[in-house]
């Protein structure tokens, strides 16, 4: 019997808000979360299972995030502010998929 790959892993789902910081305010007085990036353009939250993203529009996609050990063979990884490289493609139906490099995060 063949041990079967581990499941790939789902790094954070990213939604467009109109203000970070009164998102981050929202979010952290409704819910238990962390704080793991915040600037006025875009902010991460740590939920104990995955990732909440918060983006403006016209700076970044609302979009899924997932670890990728093959992100680069999608094409040129992008580095970002936070350090952590990655690359937007996207699925049939035209949603934006980021893959990241497990490396960098």
């Amino acid at each position: 019997m063949t041990t079967p790959s581990p499941l790939d892993t789902l790094h954070h789902v990213a939604i467009q808000v109109q203000d970070i910081a009164e998102s981050v305010r929202w979010y952290r007085e409704t819910f238990r979360c962390e704080i793991a990036y915040q600037d006025e353009t875009w902010a991460l939250l740590k939920f104990s299972n995955t990732s909440l993203a918060l983006v403006i529009p016209n700076q970044h996609p609302p979009h899924v995030g997932f670890t990728c050990p093959e992100a680069s063979s999608f094409g040129e990884l992008k580095t970002h502010r936070d350090g952590t490289r990655s690359i937007y493609i996207s699925d049939p139906s035209g949603n934006a998929v980021e893959l990241m490099d497990p490396e960098s995060l």
